[in-house]
């Protein structure tokens, strides 16, 4: 009985500082010309694109795209369906790819990036830039999706590799 009336009495406590929390929280986001969206894609680095196509096609039972070459990135990809997002299999295409230099340091592979939708990707540029946030390009470049892409600077994004891509 004591420990059901704790339970009773802290429940809609939890609750007032929740929609407080979110309340104030919510007030201090800054309008923008642009909104992110959902998350595209993970991308994972890995050393043989055919066993970890294999892993997720024949061992997990995905849906996984055929390889695709994107010589202006120096990566292979493929791409794992997962629903409500997907996973992007990245691998070495030519000597300066930077997968390749990802791979030296990660012999197994790795988690590479995570990639989140955008309205405005030139809204995105000039109003990151104002906050100090550095682009690893001066234009956007063309991805995988056939849609204009742009990487922010791991160091300004708490160790993180973004990109970001025009829905």
């Amino acid at each position: 009985s004591g420990l059901l009336s704790r339970l009773q009495t802290s429940a809609p406590t939890a609750q007032t500082l929740s929609s407080s929390s979110s309340k104030s929280f919510s007030q201090n986001i800054p309008s923008c010309l642009w909104k992110l969206g959902r998350l595209n894609h993970v991308a994972i680095a890995v050393p043989d694109l055919e066993k970890a196509q294999s892993l997720y096609k024949d061992v997990l039972g995905a849906q996984v795209s055929e390889t695709v070459a994107l010589p202006e990135h120096g990566v292979y990809t493929v791409f794992v369906e997962l629903g409500n997002t997907k996973l992007e299999l990245l691998h070495p295409l030519g000597e300066k790819s930077p997968i390749a230099s990802f791979l030296q340091k990660n012999k197994t592979g790795g988690m590479h990036h995570i990639c989140i939708e955008v309205d405005d990707i030139k809204a995105a540029m000039t109003e990151l830039k104002k906050k100090k946030i550095r682009i690893l390009s001066e234009e956007p470049k063309i991805g995988a999706h056939g849609k204009p892409v742009i990487f922010l600077h791991p160091k300004d994004c708490h160790g993180v590799l973004v990109e970001l891509e025009q829905a």
